[in-house]
């Protein structure tokens, strides 16, 4: 049995079936997704139904999955005054911005399920965990999408929030955890550790979507969703696998 973990894959379902074949993904093996499954490419809800049939992949939230999930519920309610007069300029200020950074796949691919289809992915959704924690290979890992925001050594990692875990990348210039990795995505490493100019910019630094090992930290975030790869872990060996 083994224990692998990717994250971001933005829709890119080509690349997930891909990685899945590459690190000869078994009934025996355990997978676990650190959240943005959705928005960007044009098939995540394709990534998601395939993941709803394995019951050793567990799926961790990440922020599009989240702000996807509020805004499809939303958008599925009937029209009548009552459910207009719910919409203040909060949500629809959220509504917008989820569509701009890659909503509007989500929301085609959407249109094309039909109503039962569509409850099913959304409680999948639902399931998503905010972190989870495995032990593999003799280590210790804390697998969460984007970081602990407001880190306490001795906060309990029940106590942090959904927006502390989902829309803030860790500080990688610290040791949060001395005897524990701590696993994120969320930023592409490119992004996060060249300094480039992500959207624009060709793989060219020293990373080159690479997962990368720093302070007890390792960024898995390869810039699937923008072009680059999917990137995915062995925990049990710290492998490291491309697509």
């Amino acid at each position: 049995m083994s224990f692998y973990v990717m994250s971001d894959i933005h829709g890119m379902y080509d690349k997930y079936t891909a990685m899945l074949k590459k690190i000869r993904f078994s009934d025996s093996d355990m997978l676990f997704v650190l959240g943005d499954v959705l928005d960007r490419g044009s098939e995540g809800m394709r990534v998601l139904w395939d993941m709803m049939m394995f019951p050793n992949i567990i799926p961790i939230l990440g922020n599009h999955d989240y702000m996807a999930a509020q805004s499809l519920r939303m958008l599925m309610q009937e029209v009548t005054l009552e459910s207009l007069q719910k919409f203040d300029k909060e949500i629809m200020t959220g509504l917008t911005e989820w569509a701009q950074t890659g909503g509007m796949a989500t929301i085609e691919e959407f249109k094309k399920l039909d109503d039962e289809e569509r409850e099913s992915v959304l409680d999948y959704l639902d399931e998503f965990e905010l972190f989870d924690e495995v032990e593999a290979g003799g280590k210790d890992f804390v697998l969460v999408h984007a970081g602990l925001d407001n880190f306490s050594p001795d906060r309990p990692l029940e106590d942090y929030g959904l927006h502390e875990v989902l829309f803030h990348a860790p500080d990688y210039s610290k040791v949060y955890f001395p005897d524990k990795y701590l696993v994120t995505g969320h930023r592409p490493t490119r992004l996060e550790f060249e300094g480039k100019d992500f959207w624009n910019a060709d793989p060219a630094g020293k990373y080159k979507d690479e997962i990368v090992f720093t302070n007890n930290h390792i960024a898995i975030d390869c810039g699937c969703g923008y072009g680059g790869r999917l990137g995915a872990l062995c925990l049990d060996t710290l492998e490291t696998f491309y697509v």
